[in-house]
């Protein structure tokens, strides 16, 4: 194993399926650095908008992200919202983008004491050798009921039906991307939160960082 990422944790899972509520947990708990590499991808699909069709120009602009912008309340503000999943999971598919944005990533997996990083790749392209993985998933439905729960208060106009189509794109392009597909680690902890509480999934969580 590299040492450098023995400290590392890994959480990698589809959209909403809760691995970014219990990464933050698990990084407060332990006192360790957190990274949603989501945002990454969000910030850089909302800044190429209006180029989203060109690896190259996104490409530039992963390269060029400035770290300071995810501080900015205003343009962290843009990110969230289902549009701009949609433009995240489009420019996710582009090696240059993923090229760009991996060595930012694993800058802030060797911090220490430690970082909790969540994401689609996290356990098998960005940090293979982290210390501990956690694979977190649910079926579907589930996950695009939690989204829409989520949305809905800011979007109201959005249906459960809109909501699902877009998991189902965004699923099937982040599972067969030729780049760093979704995929479980195979040493990875699997845990299905479909019937579980959040507590609970943070309870199996916590018990196999600690074991």
């Amino acid at each position: 194993m590299n040492n450098s990422f023995t400290h590392t944790i890994a959480v990698d899972g589809p959209a909403a399926s809760g691995k970014g509520t219990i990464a933050r947990r698990l990084a407060q708990e332990l006192g360790y650095y957190h990274l949603d590499t989501g945002l990454l991808y969000r910030a850089v699909g909302w800044l190429a908008k209006d180029q989203i069709d060109d690896e190259l120009a996104c490409g530039k602009i992963a390269a060029g992200l400035d770290p300071s912008q995810l501080r900015d309340p205003g343009f962290v503000s843009n990110l969230p919202s289902e549009s701009t999943g949609e433009l995240a999971s489009r420019v996710s598919v582009y090696p240059q983008v993923r090229t760009a944005l991996l060595a930012f990533q694993r800058k802030i997996a060797i911090l220490s004491p430690g970082a909790v990083l969540d994401g689609r790749d996290i356990g098998t392209v960005v940090c293979p050798d982290a210390g501990k993985k956690l694979f977190i998933t649910a079926t579907i439905e589930i996950r695009a009921q939690r989204r829409w729960k989520q949305l809905i208060s800011s979007q109201t106009s959005l249906t459960y039906e809109q909501v699902l189509h877009s998991l189902q794109g965004r699923d099937q392009r982040d599972s067969t991307r030729s780049t760093a597909p979704l995929k479980k680690a195979a040493d990875a902890l699997l845990i299905d939160s479909s019937h579980l509480t959040i507590d609970e999934v943070y309870a199996r969580a916590i018990g196999h960082i600690r074991s």
